[in-house]
């Protein structure tokens, strides 16, 4: 574990020694005498290789840009309360992100529940015998406008009414569903 946190600041070590200007040489001597510490800390913390190194690097870019570049006071306490607060930020992403992850999925198995299924079953069974139970003029558009997706020029030719009728056997049959359903339940 330490190991290849180690190997991880190793390379930013290097990277950094290589990027470092002049007046930044402070930032690199940080890094040689905080750096083992602070990946220590951020193991126990973060407890995930690829979180350390990337908390650790941005630990150290945070102080590289230190108020356009000056040098904090304290740079330890700097750097360790920093390396601290960009890992609770991270964890914090991750609990959030599981936490949306689980809600989706129990939402997800709410919707396909047998429950729900069978709830919907009977409100199906339920509305088809109330449709049957409807006179048949009043039937008859209902189910050629709302099934066949007829228009109500259509229904009308078909029944041999007008398309204003057929409009309000169709009101008709919707108000009466409406009740004989809201008796239902």
């Amino acid at each position: 574990m330490f190991n290849k946190a180690v190997t991880c600041g190793t390379i930013w070590d290097f990277a950094g020694s290589q990027a470092v200007a002049g007046e930044h040489k402070w930032v690199l001597s940080s890094i040689q005498n905080y750096g083992p510490e602070l990946i220590t800390m951020l193991w126990r913390i973060l407890g995930n290789e690829q979180d350390v190194c990337d908390a650790y690097q941005d630990t150290f870019l945070q102080l590289a840009h230190y108020e356009g570049g000056e040098k904090p006071t304290n740079i330890k306490a700097y750097l360790f309360r920093t390396a601290n607060n960009i890992a609770i930020s991270m964890l914090r992403r991750k609990i959030s992100e599981q936490n949306r992850i689980t809600r989706s999925a129990v939402e997800r198995e709410e919707e396909l529940s047998p429950v729900k299924e069978l709830d919907s079953k009977y409100l199906q069974e339920s509305l088809r015998s109330c449709i049957a139970k409807l006179p048949e003029h009043l039937r008859s558009v209902l189910v050629l406008r709302d099934l066949a997706e007829l228009s109500y020029t259509q229904i009308g030719s078909i029944l041999n009414i007008s398309s204003g009728t057929a409009r309000v056997y169709r009101c008709k049959a919707i108000q009466l569903l409406a009740v004989w359903m809201s008796k239902e339940e």
